[in-house]
């Protein structure tokens, strides 16, 4: 659905971000309030006030937006539904949610929260609009709460149409849901009702074309395909993970796909495989083991001329969950997991061995680091002791007059005692502080 996105900043968890399309669509409302809405309402006001107008309402309903999203966000929430954040796009906003509501109840607190919410800021715009009108606030800032606290109504009003996949869409399938029991029956109900709702933008917008608005009538029009699309597409996905939900992903999935060495030069990998194949990901292999998995993307951050000095491993990204599967994964959730992290290819393995090398290596390396340490500390305390001992022997046979104490490296030198001995032990301990790297027979 969305392009390019930019992500603006995070809020109690969610991410907020714009299409670019929503760019262009701030634009437009920014002009079309500064040049036609509010001086055909609002007379005898400066230009320059009339673009500050028109700023003031393009953000006031950029936040009414986020607002009314958000809502549905903190509700999903609360009802453990999955939600990837906040964006905003050309025909308003979308709370993006990682996979479907599990319950009609969910879906229906969900679908309510948004409409409420705005109803609740019209509320508070227009408390706002008559205080600053009871009081000595500028005219022009009160004629920018009375169009947010409109905008805002209108808003949850044509949120509450029964269409899919508006929000009163959703509450129309939730009842329906609740009602039979039946989410695909729900949804081709509500989605029907979306298209022929959009059908009826088109024809409005088409006659108020006719009329000679033409960028009304377009704009109609546009709302229009864009609701029947999303409706159609909405019930053909629900279709698809019902007859997925039993399907094994084994009988799916290509169980002997193209792989790349880790050792491949880059520019054997673009002449040999993307040129070749076309595919969007190679799973990246050592040893007939999997390691991680390669995309263009990752050879663009090369330049060409270095190509042939880089390998494949040393660009590869590591599989993780939202680009590795299980085999034993069920095939309507290996879907929602291409779709919730935009892939079109999924790395299948018998066994999530990936997390589990990663765990091991992670436990192997802290076990080591543990291991080291003690030998370290043991190793230390095992050579000040012995040499405590030696100071305590050398002090005893000089008291004694056995030896002089300048005849020691001699003493040591010439006899075969066990004081020799542990002067050699010491000499290899004090060479020997650090162990070498140990393999432990449970990382092998």
């Amino acid at each position: 659905m969305f392009g390019r996105q930019i992500r603006l900043f995070k809020i109690l968890g969610f991410d907020v971000s714009i299409d670019f399309s929503w760019v262009i669509i701030a634009v437009l409302i920014t002009w079309s309030l500064a040049t036609g809405l509010f001086p055909t309402f609002n007379e005898g006001f400066s230009t320059s006030t009339y673009w500050l107008m028109g700023i003031g309402g393009a953000l006031g309903l950029f936040v009414s937006i986020v607002f009314h999203e958000f809502s549905h966000s903190i509700v999903a929430r609360r009802m453990n539904v999955p939600m990837k954040g906040i964006t905003l796009f050309i025909f308003g906003g979308v709370a993006q949610m990682k996979e479907e509501p599990g319950h009609p109840k969910a879906e229906l607190w969900m679908a309510i929260a948004g409409p409420i919410a705005s109803i609740f800021l019209a509320g508070l715009f227009y408390v706002m609009e008559h205080i600053g009108t009871l009081g000595t606030w500028p005219a022009p800032m009160t004629a920018v709460f009375h169009y947010l606290w409109l905008i805002n109504l209108l808003l949850a009003a044509f949120n509450l149409v029964p269409a899919f996949p508006l929000d009163g869409g959703r509450v129309l399938r939730s009842i329906l849901w609740l009602w039979k029991n039946d989410l695909s029956w729900a949804t081709r109900i509500a989605s029907s009702v979306g298209s022929i709702f959009g059908t009826f933008l088109i024809l409005m917008g088409l006659f108020t074309l006719i009329m000679g608005d033409f960028i009304s009538g377009l704009w109609w029009m546009m709302i229009g395909l864009f609701l029947r699309s999303v409706s159609r597409a909405s019930y053909r996905q629900v279709l698809i993970r019902k007859t997925l939900k039993d399907e094994s992903l084994a009988d799916l999935m290509n169980a002997d796909p193209i792989t790349v060495e880790g050792g491949l030069a880059l520019d054997e990998l673009v002449e040999d495989y993307f040129y070749k194949y076309h595919h969007s990901m190679f799973p990246v292999v050592e040893n007939n083991r999997l390691v991680g998995y390669v995309t263009p993307e990752q050879v663009k951050g090369i330049p060409r001329n270095e190509w042939p000095d880089h390998t494949v491993k040393e660009i590869a990204l590591h599989c993780d969950n939202g680009n590795t599967v299980s085999v034993n994964t069920p095939a309507d959730k290996a879907l929602q997991t291409m779709q919730s992290n935009n892939k079109s290819r999924l790395l299948v393995v018998d066994k999530l061995i990936v997390e589990i090398d990663q765990e091991v290596e992670t436990l192997h390396q802290g076990y080591l680091a543990t291991e080291v340490e003690s030998l370290r500390l043991r190793r230390q305390a095992l050579i000040d002791t012995l040499e405590g001992y030696r100071d305590e022997l050398l002090a005893v046979l000089t008291q004694t007059g056995s030896i002089k104490e300048s005849n020691w490296s001699d003493f040591a030198a010439e006899s075969d005692s066990t004081m020799e001995k542990v002067n050699r032990f010491i000499d290899v301990l004090q060479r020997k502080r650090q162990p070498d790297p140990v393999m432990y027979p449970p990382f092998k």
